[in-house]
């Protein structure tokens, strides 16, 4: 027989902001970009699974928004001379799209109406 286990209400608000609060973190400080890119990996692969969908949702956009603009950087920089102005302005641009975004998922994910989820282990 299944146990029956209970994710509260915050741990799921917790949960579907995490990654969340990871890309503004790497966004705002660049040199902990490759950092967050291992860890996040922990993160989603923990929290994109979550018994309550909602925390899957969150997970998984702000996966997107990172992974994707991350990703960009690797065929842009390619091309870059060896001048630091390059990527300090391609981290200014990242962050000025990711940050804001991720402010705003933050925001939905606190005026969202989250309540306790029963489930079977």
């Amino acid at each position: 027989m299944s146990e029956k286990k209970i994710v509260t209400a915050e741990s799921a608000r917790r949960a579907a902001a995490m990654f969340n609060y990871g890309n503004i973190l790497s966004a705002a400080i660049p040199v902990l970009i490759p950092f967050w890119f291992g860890a996040s990996m922990f993160i989603y692969a923990m929290n994109r699974h979550n018994p309550n969908p909602r925390v899957g949702y969150y997970t998984q956009w702000a996966a997107y928004r990172f992974y994707g603009l991350i990703g960009l950087i690797i065929p842009v920089a390619t091309f870059f001379p060896p001048d630091i102005r390059y990527y300090l302005a391609t981290w200014a641009v990242i962050a000025a799209i990711l940050i804001p975004w991720e402010i705003r998922d933050l925001r939905r994910i606190a005026r969202e109406k989250w309540e306790d989820m029963e489930y079977s282990a």
